[in-house]
């Protein structure tokens, strides 16, 4: 399973969550496996600047297109709009909202908390 959470990237093993979703900078991967973290990949994705350009469908689209090539089933984060919601809700991808501080911890305590 790869769970998808927005990140502040510091050059740490252990990055913050990233209150802002649609608008993160970065976005990590992560790889899960019998209740643990087996693989971590840090993808700049630039989506504050993508943000503004052009519609909110085109942006949403890229996030989806974004999640769908990485096989994403999961998504952990602060909080997303209703729109993204939506979307990630057609596209039966789970999300685990009001995440924050270590993003290592906020992913495993969403697979804790989420039966897989």
């Amino acid at each position: 399973m790869k769970i998808a959470v927005p990140i502040i990237r510091d050059g740490s093993s252990d990055p913050v969550i990233d209150h802002r979703w649609g608008r993160a900078d970065w976005v990590a991967i992560a790889e899960v496996g019998n209740g643990q973290i087996t693989n971590w990949q840090e993808i700049e994705v630039l989506w504050d600047k993508a943000h503004d350009e052009g519609t909110h469908g085109s942006h949403h689209a890229r996030i989806s297109k974004f999640l769908t090539s990485n096989g994403v089933s999961m998504v952990v984060a602060d909080h997303v709009g209703e729109g993204m919601l939506r979307m990630l809700d057609t596209m039966k991808i789970r999300i685990a909202l009001d995440a924050s501080g270590s993003a290592r911890e906020a992913v495993k305590a969403a697979i804790t908390l989420t039966p897989l």
